[in-house]
């Protein structure tokens, strides 16, 4: 009996002091919603991995509901990204899915709108004591409805420039998913991926969240 409760007492001690898991909190559109499955599951022994309720959509939703997302936990990890949304045009007699238009519509934030709107939401989030990432906007294809291809490419050049001034680290997805896409993308025109693109995706993510795990 005596030595069954030596071994209880190992366990429980031992326990006591093991690593709590990293608390790490994804904010992202429907790319990161694709791939954060798979960094949950790649990082399962070591941290809980939380995606924003729905879908971040564009700076403007973030500046809205951002406190709202963080709520009161204490994240070791945020990441985030915004840009797909914010440089999609839109027209409401667009019949496409979500009104995309890039011939008649509206873009949703110019250069200088998602700018200002990234420092505002850098601010904020700087309040909060957690190592942030933040990951460029994923490849725009050819074809795209409301999205013109090569934009990304500019609006990533401007997210840079606002994460170098913030001191904050950047993952740097553009190049590997313009590669995935190529055999994985979900259809011709479409900025989405198959099962498999966003696995391939969540390689390159989990590898930089690994860098921060207790």
């Amino acid at each position: 009996m005596t030595k069954y409760l030596f071994l209880f007492l190992l366990l429980f001690v031992l326990g006591s002091f093991s690593t709590p898991k990293t608390k790490i909190l994804i904010i992202g559109d429907s790319i990161s919603i694709g791939y954060t499955p798979f960094v949950k599951d790649a990082l399962k022994d070591k941290a809980i991995v939380i995606h924003n309720p729905g879908n971040a959509q564009h700076t403007g939703t973030g500046l809205l509901k951002l406190e709202e997302w963080l709520g009161d936990e204490k994240w070791d990890i945020i990441q985030f990204n915004w840009g797909l949304w914010d440089l999609c045009y839109r027209h409401p007699d667009a019949k496409t899915y979500g009104n995309r238009d890039k011939v008649k519509g509206t873009i949703t934030f110019s250069l200088k709108d998602y700018e200002s709107n990234l420092q505002k939401l850098v601010k904020q989030l700087k309040k909060h004591d957690a190592k942030l990432i933040f990951v460029t906007t994923s490849y725009v294809p050819e074809g795209e409805a409301g999205r013109i291809n090569g934009d990304e490419l500019n609006y990533n050049r401007v997210a840079l420039k606002v994460m170098k001034e913030n001191g904050i680290q950047v993952n740097d997805i553009h190049r590997i998913s313009k590669q995935i896409h190529k055999n994985h993308k979900s259809a011709a025109g479409d900025v989405h991926y198959t099962k498999e693109g966003y696995k391939l995706l969540s390689e390159k993510i989990t590898e930089v969240l690994q860098e921060h795990l207790k």
